[in-house]
């Protein structure tokens, strides 16, 4: 194919692209065929440019895809909720309460930094990019590093904030406990960073070599294991510097010296590869702040468990459920608008400011109105399956009458009804600003999720006190 025949081609293709038209007609004259993906992709500097076409799917084909990865997720969660339950009558989570307020903080720092990860290495496979030994392990040391850093510096910050939350219905700081917080969350981060860093590399590498796409699988286990994973770490190393506060003082100071110590060799490794280097300097923003609002929602579960011990098995489904649906539908708008063009341009059929109705009903001002509807859908049998496990397992202090899930059901709606609106004015309104949403409204909207999740579940048990359900709290 000459160079003009070529560029006429390449034009009609991205012409056909930005209509978002959809069709099969996606041969070159050679026969080949352009292979199914999310986004244009261009290799801008080359002489040879690389169309990659996606295939727009039906929504019933997008449910069938979403449900089987979403209640994989949601069993992790429903683990990890089971395990809380547990641990709340720990020693240590009964006499250093500051502990619940680090859970929403690491659980959503964990979340960010794996599903970034997740998405980050799931390109470069999708591009080819790990099929060179060398190219495939300066990626992994690099993002590995890169995690492990800001894991320790949002881990420590998100200790200090819960120092701080703990102070201020207080009005007064234990040392001894701010140094096991601080410690307990360094330690955790790296932990948890690490090995499921290396899990996900494994899943990503692996799915590469079996020609599985990487994005289908790799986020539903980062979601399913990471929950469980960080909570059992935290639980573990909270209760073992609980137990050795007196006989070994110096433990917890040491741990946080040499953790916050090896932050700058992380960030030299990180800074020496040009895959992470960028993001080294410019993603810390959206983790810091959706560390800070998961660590508000902290504080609500911090005072809610202290008075109603059922809300911890359901609060890590509540949040996770959310957060994990409001995902998809910040990924899928964030996909369409790299379709059209460059962050700062934004398309005039996409419109910014519209009511909540419109995000699901009117499709002239979104396109995303079918998905959103479909997730809605999701929220209720999701809860339900999950609900009927922790009641077969005969977990937790609630009773599962018609008037618990059904305000149950009411907050979880309400939440995930919430989080889709934000997703579509928060992603358009960091596009047109110039912002990629892909690299900064997922940590925000997952953070929001945690708030909104632990607000509501709260009021929801408060309006079953004060209706009078016996059953709201059994057990105690």
């Amino acid at each position: 194919m000459d160079s003009t025949l070529k560029k006429r081609k390449f034009n009609k293709d991205r012409q056909f692209l930005n209509s978002m038209m959809v069709g099969n007609e996606n041969e070159e004259e050679d026969g080949s065929e352009y292979p199914s993906d999310t986004s244009i992709l261009l290799n801008r500097g080359s002489t040879k440019e690389t169309v990659v076409l996606f295939q727009k799917e039906s929504v019933w084909a997008t449910a069938i895809q979403m449900f089987i990865p979403f209640l994989l997720a949601g069993f992790g969660m429903v683990a990890a909720s089971l395990l809380l339950d547990k641990v709340q009558h720990w020693p240590v989570y009964q006499n250093v309460s500051e502990v619940y307020i680090l859970v929403p903080a690491l659980l959503g720092l964990k979340g960010n930094l794996e599903m970034t990860l997740c998405s980050r290495l799931s390109t470069h496979a999708n591009l080819g990019h790990l099929d060179s030994k060398k190219q495939k392990t300066s990626l992994i040391v690099g993002n590995i590093a890169l995690i492990l850093c800001q894991a320790i510096v949002v881990g420590f910050l998100a200790s200090l904030a819960a120092v701080v939350f703990g102070w201020i219905p207080k009005g007064i700081v234990n040392i001894q406990h701010a140094l096991l917080l601080s410690a307990s969350s360094i330690v955790t981060a790296f932990a948890a960073s690490f090995v499921l860093g290396l899990v996900m590399v494994g899943v990503i590498i692996f799915s590469r070599h079996f020609h599985i796409n990487p994005d289908n699988v790799a986020t539903p286990i980062a979601a399913g294991l990471g929950d469980l994973t960080t909570l059992a770490v935290l639980s573990y190393f909270a209760s073992l510097f609980y137990r050795t506060i007196d006989s070994h003082p110096w433990l917890t100071p040491t741990l946080i010296v040499l953790g916050l110590g090896l932050v700058p060799l992380w960030a030299y490794i990180a800074s020496e590869n040009k895959y992470t280097r960028e993001v080294l300097f410019s993603g810390w923003s959206p983790v810091i702040s959706a560390m800070i609002i998961s660590s508000a929602g902290g504080l609500i579960l911090d005072f809610t468990v202290s008075q109603f011990k059922g809300v911890a098995v359901f609060q890590l489904i509540i949040n996770g459920v959310g957060g994990n649906l409001v995902a998809v539908q910040a990924s899928r708008i964030s996909t369409e608008l790299h379709s059209q063009g460059e962050p700062g341009y934004l398309p005039e059929t996409m419109q910014v400011c519209i009511s909540p109705c419109s995000a699901f009903c009117d499709e002239k001002k979104t396109s995303h109105t079918g998905t959103a509807k479909m997730l809605m859908l999701m929220v209720v049998p999701g809860h339900l399956i999950f609900s009927y496990m922790i009641s077969y397992l005969q977990a937790g202090h609630t009773s599962f009458t018609i008037i618990f899930m059904a305000v149950y059901l009411s907050a979880a709606l309400l939440q995930v009804f919430l989080l889709l609106y934000i997703a579509q004015v928060l992603t358009l309104s960091m596009w047109r600003a110039g912002v990629d949403p892909d690299n900064s409204a997922i940590p925000y909207l997952t953070a929001l999720g945690d708030l909104l999740g632990t607000m509501l579940l709260g009021i929801a048990f408060q309006f079953l006190y004060l209706i009078g359900d016996g059953d709201s709290d059994v057990g105690d």
